[in-house]
């Protein structure tokens, strides 16, 4: 136990030292600044001895009450500009650490398998709300725990200053301040565990509270339909009312740490002065009092900064460990990882975005075959999913892909994407292995339309494009492409339409419409729409097949499609029925429906609903 805390603490170490190497100019022109902004109120002390004996008569530097009020007050303009230019550098420092830990958490999260589960440390699976708890909680965390160092450090330098000063005044008066140290020391030793429990159980019952908001706000409809809105406010209550009370406790325990490690100073600070009362030997002039007493505060102040920054370092343990743990895959200096960042650090610099990488399409390695061998990924909560899947696409194919529900047919697309690792099994694009699904089937080489297609609270023009660079004409293109063009025309702003929050001001056709072009506006070599006829009619989706496959400009991609729609399944080169994850049956229509009953099954039921 103890040679795993200490590798934690080294690990701990080590993630600091990174994040005080990123960004390192603006992180030493800080911690420079703050050594003055904490430490520059020290050097008033020695103003005020020399103040009292000259008031007193036992001055001995020779100067009077104008040039010690004068410097006193030049002392105060200085530190008074010193603060506005750490305040500045202060919350560009803050920023840029929490910018970065989010931004590789963020890139960590987005090279995930995109439909395998996201879980926590304790296994559980967590959903979008729960990750903005990491992000900005924990990420705020490791953003406190750094501009805590600058500070310590200035207020730490002139504290050992003022100790050098008070130990030539009476030393032995000024060892009764380790006292406080050594209580504040054992104090928060004593609380280690208890820190680390209280931060991560409330850390825990936000995580929740979060991610039953994003639930409640995606599933709104479904909520009202069922009339449990009564009953799920019930149960958001019931979190709410359980993160309140272990916020409490975390907030309270701090507050009573920060109280007693104030305390012990105050309590210290006095027995030092009964200390001088009771010993008749000690004798101090009234400016050596007034010095000590100003400096046993300075102290004071340093000793309670200390015992907090000791606990604040098991709550940025738990924080660390929080947003490490949704990647386990990575070492935990992922998060600490230095990248470019686009953001002006100090009021001189001047940081330009750069322009976004657009993709480009190589003819030479364009597709012409691609080939499925034994491919397999079975979900580990069910066993279930596609075993030993084999087929073949070539370029300017159809090939249609159908089954019952809960055949496979949505784990088989998403496992050759690489949404989900394959547990087994090729893939060839024109006879080359695709070592990483996941980094390889992107635009230009292969886009995808799901079920259920996200769109942004923006423009229409901005959801198609999304970075890409295209010109008003081949968005209107692939609009029309799509079937989705006598609908914008009706639209009184056309392709500056704002869609609403998930394309809500559109129907469900022209979610899917919309989604469509997006993938048609890139002109990648394989399509791949996963039951593009949920919320289409048959005249809609039949005119969609029939303007891709018009051949225009020579672009012929290859199509992966999952459907039953009987016209669709008319116009495949090929078919491919599934049953309990396998290939139950693969040919032409004709073929099938000669001797396999299933699709006998399938077309029979569409030729009647149609």
């Amino acid at each position: 136990m103890e040679t795993e805390q200490k590798e934690k603490d080294s690990q701990r170490l080590q993630l600091i030292l990174d994040l005080m190497r990123f960004r390192g100019q603006l992180h030493a022109v800080d911690a420079f600044l703050w050594l003055f902004i904490m430490g520059l109120p020290a050097v008033p002390g020695l103003i005020v001895r020399e103040f009292f004996n000259i008031l007193t008569a036992d001055a001995t530097l020779g100067w009077n009450v104008y040039s010690v009020l004068g410097l006193w007050i030049a002392l105060v303009t200085v530190n008074v500009g010193v603060i506005f230019a750490g305040r500045h550098t202060k919350t560009q420092h803050r920023f840029a650490i929490s910018a970065l830990v989010r931004r590789n958490m963020l890139d960590a999260l987005m090279q995930r398998p995109a439909a395998e589960p996201l879980q926590n440390q304790n296994g559980q699976v967590t959903n979008v709300g729960e990750v903005i708890s990491y992000l900005r909680d924990d990420g705020r965390q490791i953003e406190d725990q750094l501009q805590f160092l600058p500070e310590l450090n200035g207020i730490g330098v002139f504290a050992v200053f003022s100790f050098i000063i008070l130990l030539t005044v009476n030393w032995q008066v000024t060892v009764f301040i380790f006292i406080p140290l050594l209580v504040i020391v054992g104090v928060v030793q004593w609380t280690w565990n208890r820190i680390q429990k209280l931060r991560h159980d409330g850390r825990q019952a936000t995580q929740k509270v979060t991610g039953f908001i994003g639930e409640m706000f995606s599933t709104v409809q479904a909520i009202q339909v069922a009339g449990a809105t009564e009953s799920v406010l019930r149960h958001f209550r019931a979190a709410n009312d359980l993160r309140r009370k272990t916020m409490v406790r975390d907030e309270l325990f701090s507050a009573i740490l920060g109280a007693v490690f104030r305390n012990i100073v105050t309590i210290g600070t006095g027995i030092m002065l009964l200390l001088l009362a009771l010993r008749a030997d000690l004798t101090l002039t009234v400016g050596d009092f007034a010095l000590f007493v100003y400096f046993l505060g300075f102290i004071g102040e340093f000793l309670a900064f200390f015992g907090l920054f000791m606990a604040f370092i098991r709550q940025t343990d738990v924080a660390f460990d929080r947003l490490t743990s949704l990647a386990p895959e990575r070492q935990p200096r992922f998060l600490t990882e230095s990248k470019p960042m686009y953001f002006n650090t100090l009021l001189w610099q001047r940081v330009d975005l750069p322009p976004i990488e657009q993709p480009q399409r190589d003819p030479v390695k364009q597709l012409n075959l691609l080939e499925v061998n034994d491919l397999t990924y079975l979900h580990p909560d069910s066993g279930r999913g596609v075993k030993d899947t084999n087929f073949t696409l070539r370029r300017g194919e159809l090939l249609v892909i159908t089954g019952s529900i809960g055949s496979g047919k949505t784990t088989l697309l998403r496992t050759l994407q690489g949404m989900l690792t394959p547990q087994s099994g090729t893939i060839r694009w024109n006879g080359q292995i695709v070592k990483d699904p996941k980094v390889f089937f992107v635009p230009p080489r292969s886009a995808f339309v799901p079920q259920v297609p996200m769109l942004f609270s923006d423009t229409l023009r901005n959801n198609i494009l999304l970075g890409l660079g295209r010109d008003d004409e081949t968005v209107l293109n692939a609009i029309y492409t799509a079937v989705f063009d006598q609908d914008v025309r009706d639209f009184p702003a056309g392709l500056d339409t704002q869609v609403g929050s998930r394309g809500t001001r559109l129907s469900g056709g022209q979610v899917q419409r919309t989604a469509a072009a997006r993938m048609l506006v890139r002109r990648p070599d394989l399509l791949i729409f996963d039951d593009l006829s949920s919320a289409l009619d048959v005249v809609t989706e039949g005119q969609l097949w029939a303007r891709i496959f018009e051949n225009k400009e020579g672009w012929r991609p290859a199509c992966l499609v999952v459907s039953h729609r009987p016209a669709l399944l008319r116009r495949a080169d090929q078919i491919i029925v599934m049953g309990d994850g396998q290939v139950r049956a693969q040919g032409r229509l004709d073929e099938l429906l000669a001797h396999n009953a299933e699709i006998q099954h399938i077309w029979g039921q569409d030729q009647n609903a149609e």
